[in-house]
């Protein structure tokens, strides 16, 4: 079903994108805001990868570069530091990104594909600064979307996916603590922890109708991903499989680093 996404929430915010690029870019691109014409089919919405419509188009955004982060933040918005930064990293898959979202009040509800919204994407913490800043790749969410079109097609209903974490700033991430790695695909805008939530009890959804809630839904995340990956080579990625904990209960990690990986509970 396509759709036409409202987009005057923006006009008089301040936003900007960036497209990070990985070792083998889709359609890593950075575009840089133009006059556009609120209303025009042209301009409000087209189809990613997925064929799913997304909108607003990026010439409403304007790119706030990575020169602006200044001792580590911008503004009152504390990111951190990359890996690439220290010089701790030579592969192009980790280099540093090219610039930022910059998420405000105003803008966080906006529309960037049929089923995920800007905010959807955005770092944890820091709950009452703003404007925030996000790195975030497109192909990313045309993976997800297709991930929903493939569940959809099997007759597993998707009204609803969770984005439990998107983008980790550096500082959030931390140097690998927590069980995060400390290069983790999440600081570079290709990789989220997501699960089918329809009812939105902020759990996930018995996917495989056993009459139990656990990683076996995950997997279900996980055998749509292998579908759209053989169909899709260029989105090649990594997913692990969790289960549940005292914190949250199963999900799936999904990316799109541009080589295949894959941990957790997949046997």
């Amino acid at each position: 079903m396509k759709l036409q996404f409202v987009v005057s929430a923006l006009l008089g915010s301040s936003a900007a994108i960036v497209i990070s690029t990985p070792e083998v870019p889709l359609s890593a691109r950075i575009v840089e805001a133009r006059p556009a014409l609120v209303g025009s089919p042209l301009d409000t919405m087209r189809t990613g990868l997925s064929g799913r419509m997304r909108g607003p188009l990026f010439t409403y955004l304007r790119l706030r570069p990575f020169k602006d982060k200044q001792d580590g933040r911008i503004g009152s918005y504390v990111i951190g530091f990359w890996p690439g930064e220290r010089g701790r990293v030579t592969s192009r898959a980790y280099q540093n990104p090219n610039g930022f979202i910059e998420v405000t009040p105003e803008n966080q509800n906006t529309r960037i594909s049929e089923h995920f919204r800007l905010g959807d994407f955005l770092t944890h913490g820091q709950v009452r600064v703003w404007p925030k800043y996000l790195v975030l790749r497109e192909e990313l969410v045309d993976k997800l979307e297709l991930v929903i079109t493939d569940l959809n097609s099997r007759g597993i209903l998707v009204r609803h996916m969770s984005v439990m974490s998107g983008f980790r700033t550096p500082s959030y991430n931390g140097p690998g603590g927590e069980g995060r790695s400390g290069v983790s695909r999440h600081m570079y805008g290709d990789a989220a922890d997501v699960f089918v939530d329809n009812d939105r009890n902020g759990r996930m959804d018995d996917l495989n109708r056993d009459g139990r809630v656990d990683h076996l839904d995950a997997r279900v995340i996980l055998d749509a991903v292998e579908r759209v990956e053989r169909l899709h080579p260029s989105l090649a990625g990594g997913v692990g499989v969790y289960k549940a904990n005292s914190a949250h209960g199963p999900f799936a990690h999904v990316d799109v680093r541009g080589w295949r990986a894959r941990w957790g509970l997949i046997g």
